[in-house]
């Protein structure tokens, strides 16, 4: 299966439905999974079978000998490209660094670089008291191991 002409096959039906393409992933089997995100709102079922139909109208089953599966990207998956980045600002985010340090807070930007991120931390004032204090700093992507939606079970 040849990745350009899938991309380029998927692609106009992406724009016309307002998503872009997060991961397109070949296996050495033919397994093809395409994973998208819709740039305002949420990836619908609708989405997934436009993309789908498209695809096997294009790449004949019994001639490339493939399966195949859309699905919308994970919410417990973290961020692969900038559009999921840009869509999260505003939104709580996690945040795993080199090292092994987690941060949960607001995302502020994103760009080629990094990240900025808004957060609250628990410190030492002058006497033995912790206080929270607010945070806004920015986070180079090579700090910087995954980003993720922050996902919040309500009790």
């Amino acid at each position: 299966m040849d990745k350009e002409k899938a991309l380029q096959t998927i692609a106009p039906v992406l724009a016309e439905s307002g998503c872009f393409l997060v991961g397109l992933d070949i296996s050495k089997d033919n397994d093809i999974t395409i994973a998208i995100e819709k740039e305002h709102g949420e990836v619908d079922l609708e989405d997934c079978i436009r993309v789908n139909d498209v695809f096997v109208e294009a790449f004949d089953r019994d001639v490339e000998d493939y399966s195949l599966t859309v699905t919308s990207a994970g919410l417990d998956q973290p961020f692969r490209v900038m559009g999921q980045y840009i869509k999260a600002i505003g939104s709580a985010v996690d945040v795993r660094f080199r090292g092994g340090k987690k941060l949960t807070g607001i995302l502020v930007a994103a760009d080629e670089e990094g990240v900025t991120l808004r957060y609250s931390q628990k410190e030492k004032t002058d006497g033995k008291k912790k206080v929270t204090v607010e945070h806004e700093d920015a986070f180079p992507f090579g700090e910087i191991n995954s980003v993720m939606p922050h996902i919040e079970f309500s009790k």
